[in-house]
């Protein structure tokens, strides 16, 4: 690996800006921000996905590889991806740090604690929780409902016996008994926080914010009037400032934040973001899962907000994933015709995308496993749909094996016009008929049934002033409808969504479609069972 200070160096940024973190990543201080010597230049990439398997498509490692392949054909270059999350880690996809010879690094330190992020974030939101529990024992002067309080705790592990408890046993010395639970950190809303916070005063902002619960007038409460938000803010200070890692090639890498795609709004932070377009021509972003989630909630959530709009779209396909939504009880699993049958998934996020009216690349990304067959089946049906693909063998050849991709999504960028880019749906409209356009429009639902008490919520957001917020839905990744087992682009069924929340210091509300989890538990066989240590203190088994 290269230095870090020479990384930075690829993107002109001075050392005067950098917090160093060992030799091998930094963090950028916010004041590169305000340099008027880099002001926004950059062209801005969105990478999404087609529904992938449980393994996931190598997303990230195309929007690793494509950065390479963009430095390799001379570009500047940076990508803007998010941390990892511990429950992954250790759970059934492994790491997110790409793989093969494009990785970002060091990727078991990213993958593991890097640069304390996670930790403050965690702490932070679980310092709140613990403010409203003592604020309750201290005679509860803002008058809460102990029954309407919504705050739950957090932690970075999939844990399913923490959805929901009983927090105040034991008698009065530790506290009045409630109904509580847990979310995984990725879903907290202090992570989302951070992906939107551009400044240390946008993030006080955010965080007074925060809705706690109900009084007993059925007021919202703010977390602010609690008077802890100093002291989040103390813990979350570095957190805030983005890091600067490497790929395997030395091309560098902005790597901030980690909200989950399916249960928050599934991308890097807007401060990385907006770093990025000021040191480089082109930005490689990556979005959480299918684009039906982190591609959807980039264009309605957090380009409205950020008025970053992207240039162009890469969209990645693989066979494998093609085939398992083409699979029948009886017919081959694999194999060209089973591809075939699983087109319609792609069909449907390629024409969401272009419903945002932006430029689309089809990435095909290349497994050893597939067919020459199998490939000619994608090939056929982007020659049909009259749009631009490649094929990337970035995982085996990085830089080398993305040179095509980069090349067709320049061409994209320089064609493109993000004044074309825009929501689907309009701020003005209600909550209820934005959850209604999602679900008919990207997921391809004939209708939506929300439930009674989640209905109940979404009038009192309107009516205390949060009606024009966006929607986050929390959904399955594995299926473009809320049922998992559902493949294809399915049809002839209707969303339910079974609960809402407010998130007002992230700025949206969260609509829980069918029995999504805001912490996930571990899988039959997790990742945990294979990580050890060898002798040596040397990390060995961890999955890329």
């Amino acid at each position: 690996m290269l230095p870090i200070s020479t990384i930075a160096g690829k993107l002109g940024i001075p050392d005067d800006y950098l917090l160093p973190y060992g030799e091998q990543s930094a963090k950028v201080r916010l004041e590169f921000l305000n340099d008027a010597r880099f002001a926004p230049r950059g062209k801005f990439i969105l990478v999404t996905a087609i529904t992938p398997t449980s393994a996931g498509e190598g997303k990230t490692v195309v929007s690793i590889s494509l950065t390479q392949g963009l430095e390799r054909i001379g570009k500047r270059v940076v990508a803007t991806l998010r941390e990892p999350s511990l429950g992954p880690v250790f759970g059934i996809k492994g790491g997110a740090t790409g793989g093969g010879r494009a990785q970002v690094l060091p990727a078991e330190k990213i993958n593991l604690h890097f640069n304390g992020d996670f930790h403050a974030i965690t702490t932070a939101h679980n310092l709140l929780a613990a403010a409203i529990d003592w604020h309750l024992q201290q005679g509860n002067q803002l008058k809460l409902d102990i029954n309407s309080i919504t705050w739950p705790r957090t932690m970075d592990m999939n844990d399913r016996a923490l959805r929901q408890l009983v927090v105040g046993l034991g008698g009065k010395s530790n506290g009045i008994p409630r109904q509580s639970g847990f979310v995984i950190t990725a879903a907290s809303e202090v992570m989302a926080i951070m992906g939107f916070a551009t400044s240390y005063d946008d993030l006080r902002q955010r965080l007074s914010r925060i809705a706690i619960g109900l009084d007993t007038d059925g007021r919202i409460v703010p977390a602010g009037e609690l008077g802890v938000t100093g002291a989040m803010m103390v813990l979350l200070r570095e957190a805030l400032l983005p890091n600067i890692a490497q790929t395997t090639e030395g091309t560098p890498v902005f790597v901030h934040t980690g909200p989950f795609g399916n249960i928050a709004h599934g991308t890097s932070s807007l401060v990385s973001q907006m770093m990025a377009l000021r040191c480089a021509d082109y930005v490689v972003n990556e979005a959480g899962f299918g684009a039906d989630l982190g591609a959807e909630k980039y264009f309605d959530i957090v380009m409205p907000g950020s008025g970053i709009k992207p240039s162009a779209v890469v969209l990645v396909a693989t066979a494998r994933a093609l085939a398992a939504h083409g699979a029948l009880p009886g017919a081959e699993k694999n194999g060209p015709e089973a591809v075939r049958r699983g087109l319609p998934n792609l069909a449907r996020h390629l024409s969401n995308m272009r419903k945002f009216g932006g430029n689309v690349v089809i990435a095909i990304n290349h497994f050893p496993t597939d067919t020459e067959e199998e490939l000619a089946v994608i090939r056929q049906f982007c020659l049909e749909q009259n749009v631009p693909f490649a094929l990337c063998n970035g995982y085996s050849e990085g830089a080398a094996g993305a040179v095509d991709l980069a090349e067709k999504v320049v061409a994209a960028v320089e064609t493109g016009d993000p004044n074309r880019v825009n929501p689907i749906y309009d701020s003005a409209l209600s909550l209820e008929e934005k959850i209604t356009r999602i679900a008919t429009e990207i997921y391809g639902a004939d209708g939506v049934t929300i439930e009674s008490q989640a209905r109940k919520k979404l009038k009192r957001y309107a009516d205390q002033g949060f009606g024009q917020l966006p929607i986050c839905m929390a959904k399955t990744q594995s299926s473009l409808s809320d049922n998992p087992a559902l493949p294809g682009a399915p049809t002839g069924w209707t969303l339910t969504v079974s609960d809402t929340h407010l998130s007002a210091g992230a700025g949206f509300v969260v609509a829980v479609a069918g029995s999504m989890m805001l912490m996930p538990g571990l899988p039959k066989v997790p990742q945990a069972l294979r990580i050890d240590l060898d002798p040596d203190g040397n990390i060995v088994g961890m999955n890329y």
